[in-house]
């Protein structure tokens, strides 16, 4: 958990405003359990997300999880909106290197793997697209730690 601080953007999305949805393929190898949430996600088929690569854009993120499945996918819910802490991992094309500025637009970065559950905030990377090319659009609006979007500290970013 961050601590307050007066007159910075800060998340907003709450898991009220997520939208049920089926997550990842079908059967019991696929599916996913509460280790997921928190992770970025893309549609990957009919009414069905799954985690994001990196580079992916973020169209939401997992916010919860059912423990049983209906029709042998795992079900769970999805936001798309709001703001979001995630930490910055660099560059698109490099992960790892460079800052993340205020107004940048980003993608996922580096993934943590199916069945591992976040240790920290979601990675995400600089895109290096221009903003009118991207269908799902993720700014950065708060450089919430060190003030600089350098890799690894933790920024807020907004889906616009």
């Amino acid at each position: 958990p961050q601590m307050a601080r007066d007159h910075y953007l800060a998340p907003s999305a709450t898991p009220e405003g997520s939208k049920v949805v089926r997550l990842a393929a079908a059967g019991a190898a696929n599916n996913y359990d509460y280790r997921e949430v928190g992770k970025p996600v893309k549609l990957a088929g009919d009414s069905r997300f799954d985690l994001c690569a990196a580079g992916d854009e973020i169209e939401g993120f997992i916010t919860s999880v059912e423990s049983s499945t209906q029709n042998d996918f795992s079900i769970g819910g999805v936001h798309e909106f709001g703001r979001y802490f995630v930490t910055a991992d660099g560059l698109r094309a490099t992960p790892g290197t460079g800052t993340i500025a205020i107004g940048d637009y980003v993608v996922a970065g580096t993934a943590v793997a199916k069945g591992t559950a976040l240790t920290g905030y979601p990675k995400v990377c600089k895109t290096t697209a221009a903003g009118n090319t991207l269908n799902f659009k993720w700014r950065v609006v708060s450089h919430w730690t060190a003030g600089t979007g350098a890799v690894g500290t933790t920024i807020v970013i907004e889906r616009v």
